[in-house]
């Protein structure tokens, strides 16, 4: 993984600031590609180290402008550690919140608003299982209805429950959210579910009758193969360093 930029502030420990850095390049990542939805969405990751502290967007920044300090530090009441200029999206501190406590494995936890996201999750079907990218990223998701813009903590619950074990979901009438041991993980995970969303949405301008469905036992097969646990190996060695030397051949400022 290339070198870091800058260093640590004073009492920050450099676990913390390479978890600022992957996170700051997850949120440049989803402006590149499209999937940022002015500054209404949120990616967050646990700070390393005993406390359950985590970082998520400063709500009045857009994706494409995040740095890895202007990320806020929060408990998990949404309360700011330490010092901070920016507000945070309490939205963003239900649904993240929920996951993190819940989730021991849950060291990043993404969310999307994204027009294909929210197409499928409008979809009585849910995610079909017709395209290789589909069933990749379909063994691991959960779905969890909608019951308004997410500022209810009694909803945290239900989320939890709904996601038990796996590590994507459909927000029904509302987008997709991943969780990954890593930054990386969770990232190339929201890649594959939201671009699984994308050509569902494109393969139905044919109609559902008009589709070719895997053969019998395929998508079982699949999902066998792209495990989370390979999955999050394939991304931390593979796809993540070439995203972040993308990101540095384009603006390294991510890394401030």
């Amino acid at each position: 993984m290339a070198t870091l930029a800058s260093a640590p502030a004073p009492g920050m420990t450099a676990e913390e600031w390479q978890t600022r850095v992957n996170l700051a390049a997850a949120y440049r990542l989803v402006a590149l590609y499209g999937w940022d939805d002015l500054i209404f969405t949120h990616l967050s990751a646990r700070v390393p180290g005993p406390e359950h502290h985590f970082l998520i967007n400063p709500y009045d920044m857009m994706f494409e402008e995040i740095t890895a300090s202007s990320l806020v530090k929060i408990d998990v009441d949404g309360r700011p550690v330490g010092a901070t200029a920016h507000p945070v999206n309490p939205a963003g501190f239900v649904i993240h919140s929920a996951i993190h406590m819940a989730r021991e494995d849950a060291h990043a936890v993404m969310h999307l608003h994204t027009p294909d996201g929210q197409a499928v999750s409008a979809m009585a079907c849910g995610l079909l299982p017709h395209t290789q990218t589909a069933m990749i990223a379909g063994g691991d998701v959960a779905y969890h209805d909608y019951e308004g813009i997410a500022t209810d903590l009694e909803e945290r619950d239900r989320l939890v429950a709904d996601l038990g074990q796996k590590n994507a979901m459909i927000l029904r009438n509302h987008g997709t959210l991943t969780v990954g041991n890593s930054v990386a993980a969770c990232f190339v995970r929201l890649y594959f579910l939201e671009r699984a969303c994308e050509a569902q949405v494109k393969m139905l301008a044919a109609g559902i009758d008009g589709l070719t469905p895997p053969p019998e036992g395929t998508p079982e097969k699949v999902a066998v193969q792209s495990a989370p646990a390979g999955m999050g190996l394939l991304a931390q060695r593979l796809a993540w360093p070439a995203l972040l030397r993308k990101l540095d051949r384009m603006d390294a400022g991510y890394r401030e």
